[in-house]
């Protein structure tokens, strides 16, 4: 799989920015049907760059999915057979980074020459992640953000990112991140991603509450950047149906039409107006286009890491390494070396 190297490009010049159809796509994972999801995936890329968008942004895991309603049979102390066998299907659905899926998003965002940025589930052996996914426009992989914090049940299914995947890459259309629903909430995380220059911070999710209107308006005033936030809508019929799948607590309360998440995707510019959104009403494709001229414009009020910065005061180290759970090494052991017994 081929990965393109940094495209290098001056987005100070504010005079020359582009302005950048972007969309951001409303819609339900196939669960447990990945490839029926990649399908889905492609028509709405499709449909997206017809309109003339240069970039698509999707919900949070909607390849593999968001287990909405499931607690996998866990209990403090215990897990059901069922459980566990809901997490096989569930790691089934998942995709390795790097892999086929990837593969073929590539191309996807290749073909109909847009720059794609799509949650999906990640598996790394047993272990599985939510993950954003970054591809340019002339269909390579470019990058990944790992969730660093899942929130409440989410920790039983997906394991913790680390800081080695916070990228913000620079293209020709602005400097792009990708920050995963709730832990855009984390203050710390957020100042990583302004350092690093973030113009257009992509924030898929899985919360369709106003609420989370008040977070990603708070994020575009405070970045100095737009921010793009897709959720999925999805219905109860959008799910398996029981006793395959479970809407624990409110299953006995749900018909096949009833909603389960109702969206509330929007675009935000750096100065806090609503572009588009929040759309409530059902599957969607949701553009604006972004004026990179008004990040300059947001800028001149408030920069949190330039000059509304106090250092002296106060400062942040990010550790940007991966971590491992097992290092290992070898020493070459000459031929005098003895072993000694004490």
């Amino acid at each position: 799989m081929a990965v393109a190297p940094t495209p290098k490009l001056d987005m100070e010049a504010d005079s020359f920015a582009p302005k950048v159809r972007a969309t951001v796509v409303q819609a339900s994972t196939v669960f447990y049907d990945t490839p029926a999801t990649l399908d889905k995936a492609e028509k709405l890329l499709a449909e997206a760059a017809s309109y003339g968008s240069q970039l698509i942004v999707f919900p949070e895991a909607f390849i593999g999915g968001y287990p909405r309603g499931s607690d996998f049979g866990s209990t403090i102390g215990s897990v059901t057979d069922k459980g566990r066998e809901d997490f096989c299907k569930y790691l089934a659905a998942a995709i390795n980074v790097p892999g086929p899926e990837v593969d073929r998003l590539a191309a996807m965002a290749g073909k109909y020459k847009v720059y794609l940025v799509i949650g999906v589930i990640e598996k790394d052996g047993y272990s599985l992640y939510c993950t954003v996914l970054l591809f340019d426009s002339q269909g390579h992989y470019i990058g990944k953000h790992r969730k660093l914090m899942p929130t409440a049940v989410e920790r039983v299914v997906w394991g913790f990112g680390d800081g080695s995947t916070l990228p913000v890459i620079e293209t020709p259309i602005g400097k792009i991140g990708g920050v995963i629903c709730w832990e855009n909430r984390m203050p710390l995380l957020r100042t990583a991603m302004y350092a690093k220059g973030v113009q257009i911070y992509c924030a898929p999710t899985a919360d369709a509450r106003d609420t989370w209107q008040a977070t990603i308006k708070h994020i575009a005033l405070e970045g100095g950047c737009f921010v793009l936030s897709a959720n999925q809508f999805c219905l109860r019929k959008d799910y398996p149906p029981p006793p395959e799948y479970i809407f624990s607590g409110t299953e006995e309360n749900l018909f096949p039409d009833s909603v389960v998440c109702a969206g509330g995707s929007a675009i935000i510019s750096p100065l806090g107006t609503v572009l588009a959104g929040p759309n409530y009403d059902g599957e969607a494709l949701i553009s604006a286009d972004l004026d990179l001229r008004e990040i300059a414009r947001a800028k001149f009020d408030f920069d949190v890491v330039g000059h509304y910065s106090r250092p002296e005061v106060l400062s942040l180290i990010v550790r940007d390494r991966p971590t491992k759970p097992v290092t290992f090494t070898s020493e070459e052991k000459t031929e005098d070396s003895q072993i000694v017994d004490s």
